[in-house]
């Protein structure tokens, strides 16, 4: 299913519900293990993606996000795990999680639960969140450096 603009309301789907956001600009092996770990923490996953404007105010590089808001979203859709998207254009998911108050909130082992603004919000109601592990050597950006250096002829 997929949704690009958030109802002000909180979706039907089954609990518990598990949420998580991202800009997912090349999809790749980390990205579809970590929702696939999300979602069996819960019965329904909903994930947010980034507007291409909120995106590039990420600083991820220049050029990004390389697929638009539209097509990643599409994408991420596509996989059996994933209940539903809606892209967002805030500068974090926070508007979209007060919406659907998710039981869960999943990030990757690059974030610390300390540092998430959206830990203390889902606390707010008895939700709580979770950081799964991170996948070394899976990244957008290193994907991206490694074809530059192939392309390079440094690879």
């Amino acid at each position: 299913m997929l949704c690009l603009h958030p109802a002000t309301r909180r979706v039907a789907l089954p609990r518990p519900l598990v949420f998580t956001n991202g800009v997912f600009d090349l999809l790749h092996r980390g990205h579809v293990e970590c929702l696939k770990d999300a979602r069996r923490l819960g019965r329904s996953l909903v994930v947010g993606v980034n507007d291409d404007a909120s995106a590039r105010a990420l600083g991820k590089g220049p050029g990004r996000p390389l697929n638009s808001a539209e097509d990643r979203a599409a994408v991420i859709a596509s996989l059996s795990c994933v209940s539903l998207v809606v892209v967002f254009s805030e500068a974090t998911p926070a508007l979209l999680i007060e919406q659907l108050r998710p039981d869960i909130y999943v990030k990757g082992g690059d974030y610390r639960i300390e540092d998430l603004s959206e830990a203390r919000l889902l606390r707010r109601w008895g939700g709580r969140t979770v950081i799964l592990p991170y996948r070394v050597g899976c990244s957008t950006t290193g994907l991206l450096h490694r074809a530059r250096q192939m392309e390079a002829g440094v690879a």
